[in-house]
């Protein structure tokens, strides 16, 4: 447990800072080696409680990429990835959901409410919180001039959140923590990008912000320097030149979609660091902070 001396230190500092947000609305997505740490987890579950007690609203959705691919393996269930997605077929996507929905989920909801809070865990099948639709990729580079579609399963994407249901929470104590699980128009069930989620789920509620909890420190520039803040169109003028490339451009393309949908700013930050999240809420500037202009 953390230090109540340290702990009663980090609240009184952080006080001033968060009032500025009292009444907003924060989407954070958790996910990467932090979620993997215990100490790290305990600290992430302190600060969203701490964000509720001072009036903000806090909701979480979180990722389990890693713990999916160790419960496939153990069952000797073999899976393939297309631009960083898992194909998806039914037999796997049962697994996919009894590990987020079932586990993943209800442990950071037990670590919210061993911390003082209040938390109820959803998938996008409660209360058809994310309607989905099946996702389509067309591949990255062809050798073709034809268009070809890659069928990855039961992969989707959201096509409706259901921002009532979550403008409930804001009039409770009760934190939501979601579970990427979308549901189609026939009942089928979707396995959908954590930060995908996070970034509809921002623009519905129209977030304040938009924090996306990574395994980088946020986006670099070509000396590997940290840039602290990016406009929509120095973000597509990075992309031009190559210095955002890789896997960073689907996070930064889940800021631009949720800036564009309403989000005041979207930050990506590196959630291995200990309460990463007070820190970006205290100065601007502990991660990369993408905002329209």
């Amino acid at each position: 447990m953390t230090d109540p001396a340290s702990k009663a230190a980090t609240l009184a500092a952080a006080l001033p800072y968060l009032r500025r947000y009292a009444g907003k609305t924060l989407v954070v997505k958790y996910g990467g080696h932090a979620m993997g740490d215990d100490k790290l987890g305990e600290m992430f579950a302190q600060d969203v409680v701490l964000l509720k007690q001072v009036g903000i609203h806090p909701i979480v959705v979180h990722g389990g990429g890693p713990q999916i691919g160790q419960m496939l393996e153990r069952l000797k269930i073999k899976s393939s990835f297309v631009d960083g997605l898992r194909v998806t077929d039914r037999e796997t996507v049962e697994i996919v959901e009894m590990v987020l929905s079932g586990s993943i989920n209800k442990q950071i909801v037990s670590a919210v409410n061993a911390a003082g809070g209040f938390a109820i865990g959803l998938s996008g099948k409660d209360a058809n919180l994310i309607k989905a639709r099946k996702l389509h990729r067309a591949p990255r580079e062809s050798d073709s001039n034809i268009e070809k579609l890659l069928d990855l399963g039961f992969v989707g994407e959201p096509s409706e959140i259901n921002a009532d249901v979550l403008a409930h929470f804001e009039r409770s104590n009760i934190i939501p923590v979601i579970a990427p699980i979308g549901v189609g128009e026939a009942g089928e069930t979707y396995n959908i990008n954590a930060d995908t989620v996070a970034g509809a789920v921002a623009a519905a509620v129209k977030a304040t912000r938009l924090l996306l909890l990574t395994d980088v420190a946020g986006v670099l520039d070509k000396q590997k320097t940290l840039l602290h803040e990016l406009s929509v169109a120095d973000v597509h003028l990075l992309i031009r030149d190559g210095t955002i490339s890789g896997g960073m451009i689907p996070k930064i393309e889940t800021c631009l979609e949720a800036v564009e949908g309403g989000v005041e700013a979207a930050v990506i930050l590196d959630g291995r660091v200990p309460h990463a999240i007070l820190l970006e809420l205290f100065a601007e500037g502990a991660g990369t902070l993408i905002r329209r202009a």
